[in-house]
Parts: structure tokens; C-alpha cells; sequence
């Protein structure tokens, strides 16, 4: 059995010290920021004093001494605080580091997901737009399943599919294979981008034209074929 009374702890708390210097004869001190009633400590030149003996604190911004202070006393208050995890993030800051997870039960706004492609960034959006036909969403739970279909946007089967009408997203029976083919930027065709094995590279456009200074680069175990249909002899 414990001797005498046992220690009770209590949450983690936050707190604060503020200081004044009273002039002669002051009874009446604002606290600022303000305190919440009964969480506040009193000190006269480091002498704490009792709660309704020596002051009153009862309105939450104020505190009245019993007996006035003399010229030149330091009066100081420590008020205390739930501490709140939320409290550590500062809206006012540019930026700011969390280390360990961030759990949020709400709908995060103004934020932005960053995209990336074959490890390279690509850049950070906050809403993904998926076009063109068939793609399909399904929500389970807090996951979203996506099934994304080829067509309307390229890429798709062979050819680029064309639409009854511009505005339609209904595909017609043709597609298009364009003739010419402009390479942009520099292009690695390694395991990262066609395949883990050995593969072929294909290309049904018979002519492509890699403009100077780009450098396309077929990766160790991968074949190239251009305009494996013979588009070109039509």
C-alpha cells in the first residue's frame, strides 16, 4: 500500500509565462492571450500566491490582486493549456516538416500529388482528368480501383481510334495511323519502359524523324522494328 497521497498524472500539457512590472498601487492586470479559469498561477516577485486569498481570476482575461501591488513589483502569470498535437502545425509557415504519419480523417484541401513517370517527375496535380472511352471507377472502401481502356486518347490498339463526331465518345469502326513522327525528347527503351525480358519495340509509323540533339536509346535485350505493317509501301 502506498504511503500518503498518490501521484496522480495528468495529460501533457502546454504553457506560458508573462511577465509585468506594476506600477504603484495596481490592483487590476490584463493577461494577454487571455487564461482559462482555473489555469492560471499567479507570482508576486517570484512569491506565488493563492487563488482567491491574494487574487481573483475569473473572467478569463484579468486578474485582481487582493492586497495593490507596490511600485516596481513583478507580477508574473503562467497559464496553462491542453497541449494539441494540432497546435505544432503553424498555418502562417511557408513550410514545414512532419516526421512519422500524418492521419487525416477529414477532406484534405489546397493540397497537391506529385506524378510521376518511369521515375521521372512529371509534376503535381490536384485533380487526375482520365479521357477518352471505357475507363471505369470503382470504390472500395477508401480505395479507388481504376481500369483505363484504350481509345479517344491514343495509344489504345492499333492506330488512334476516330470518333462518329468531335464532341462523340463513341468510337467508330476506323483508326488512323499518322505517316510522320517527330521524337522530342531524349527516350531510354530500356526494362524501365518496355519490358522486364527481352522485347520488341514497335513502331506502325513508318517514318520517324528524331529531331538533333535527342538521343533514343534501345536498351540491352530490346529490338527496334519500324513499320512492321509496311504502312510506307501503301
Amino acid at each position: 500500500m502506498a504511503i500518503g497521497r498518490p501521484v496522480s498524472l495528468t495529460s501533457n500539457v502546454a504553457s506560458k509565462t508573462i511577465s509585468v512590472t506594476a506600477t504603484a498601487s495596481q490592483t487590476l492586470f490584463t493577461v494577454t492571450g487571455g487564461y482559462r479559469i482555473n489555469e492560471i498561477a499567479v507570482f508576486r516577485n517570484g512569491v506565488r500566491l493563492a487563488d482567491g486569498q491574494d487574487y481573483t481570476a475569473r473572467d478569463g482575461s484579468s486578474v485582481t490582486l487582493i492586497e495593490a501591488a507596490g511600485l516596481g513589483d513583478i507580477l508574473e502569470f503562467q497559464v496553462f493549456d491542453t497541449f494539441q498535437v494540432a497546435e505544432t502545425i503553424q498555418p502562417n509557415e511557408a513550410d514545414q516538416t512532419i516526421n512519422g504519419n500524418l492521419t487525416i480523417t477529414g477532406t484534405l484541401t489546397g493540397g497537391s500529388v506529385g506524378i510521376n513517370s518511369a521515375g521521372e517527375v512529371v509534376g503535381a496535380a490536384k485533380t487526375l482528368n482520365f479521357i477518352g472511352t471505357g475507363n471505369t471507377f470503382a470504390v472500395n472502401g477508401d480505395t479507388i480501383d481504376i481500369s483505363i481502356a484504350g481509345g479517344g486518347g491514343g495509344g489504345g490498339g492499333l492506330g488512334t481510334a476516330i470518333n462518329y463526331a468531335v464532341e462523340s465518345e463513341t468510337q467508330s469502326p476506323f483508326s488512323y495511323i499518322d505517316a510522320n513522327a517527330t521524337v522530342t525528347e531524349n527516350m531510354m527503351l530500356g526494362t524501365m519502359t518496355a519490358g522486364l525480358s527481352d522485347s520488341y519495340i514497335v513502331s506502325v509509323i513508318p517514318n520517324i524523324t528524331v529531331n538533333s540533339g535527342v538521343a533514343v536509346t534501345v536498351g540491352a535485350g530490346k529490338t527496334m522494328i519500324i513499320d512492321v505493317l509496311q504502312i510506307g509501301d501503301l
